[in-house]
């Protein structure tokens, strides 16, 4: 039989079967060059930033190494530390933890209202939720140590100051991890009790809290530890606490029994950092 004189030949121009599937291009050298140009000035702008910052503020590396031998007799005044000073720093150091303890309960049980009052998703009424964000800054806005001295300057000198400087400042911080923690949670529980009828209550109590509660009990547990650091401070401005004795520790340059203060205080930290985290584990 005689082959088909009407076929076609094969183009040059399609591919062949045994050609294969196409070779992908090339990937391209890097980032284009505006985005490189742009990557390379915002390096540079925060290095500017950075170096006239440390320049104002005399944070340069000559101030440290000028610094180092200074800091070497300071070492050396506070070892070997004074341990006999240690029997007199113990019941102070427990009014500390207590003023913590004391102080980030109070706080949180307050930052709880606050909190679902905070979020959008739980308080869509902005006329409500913006004056409560807005008193939630302020509160922020002032550090512990300032609470501590307007409490001293108004209740006198002693652990009740203290105490309520911690708490408005563990108000601030657990009532604003909270509400954000808050209006990240799933929305699928919450719209699925609104549409089968559910109240505002019942939606709060069996979809938010079940979801905000984890992290509710780890800003607590976060805010405790930081406030067993503050409590040690805050008696420097006479607020109670073990810090009136580091205070006058350092003002008669007994640098020993100051760093003994500093040994008990971090010995302390270390346990209830880890009591956290073995209760934090348990409940989350």
């Amino acid at each position: 039989m005689k082959p088909d004189s009407t076929a076609q030949p094969l183009s040059s121009t399609q591919p062949s079967p045994s050609a294969g599937p196409p070779q992908p291009g090339k990937p391209s050298a890097g980032p284009p060059l505006p985005g490189r140009y742009k990557r390379y000035a915002t390096w540079m702008i925060f290095i500017v930033v950075l170096v006239a910052c440390s320049i104002h503020t005399d944070a340069t590396p000559y101030q440290l190494i000028v610094g180092l031998p200074e800091m070497g007799k300071l070492l050396e005044e506070m070892f070997p530390p004074d341990w006999s000073y240690l029997p007199i720093i113990w019941k102070p150091m427990l009014e500390t933890i207590q003023i913590a303890i004391v102080g980030t309960t109070l706080g949180a049980i307050l930052a709880i209202p606050v909190a679902l009052l905070c979020a959008y998703n739980v308080m869509p009424r902005k006329l409500i939720s913006l004056p409560m964000r807005t008193i939630l800054n302020l509160v922020r806005t002032i550090p512990d140590l300032l609470f501590a001295s307007i409490f001293v300057a108004v209740f006198g000198i002693g652990p009740f100051a203290g105490m309520l400087a911690l708490l408005f400042f563990s108000f601030g911080i657990i009532a604003k991890l909270t509400f954000e923690a808050i209006e990240a949670i799933d929305p699928g529980p919450l719209e699925a009790m609104t549409a089968v009828g559910a109240s505002r209550i019942q939606v709060i109590a069996f979809g938010v809290v079940p979801q905000a509660l984890p992290y509710f009990v780890s800003y607590l547990l976060y805010t405790f530890e930081v406030n067993v650091r503050a409590a040690s401070v805050l008696g420097l401005v006479g607020a109670g606490g073990i810090g009136l004795l580091l205070d006058r520790s350092l003002g008669l340059f007994r640098y020993d029994r100051a760093s003994i203060i500093i040994l008990l205080t971090l010995v302390i930290v270390l346990a209830i950092d880890y009591g956290s985290n073995l209760l934090r584990r348990k409940l989350l």
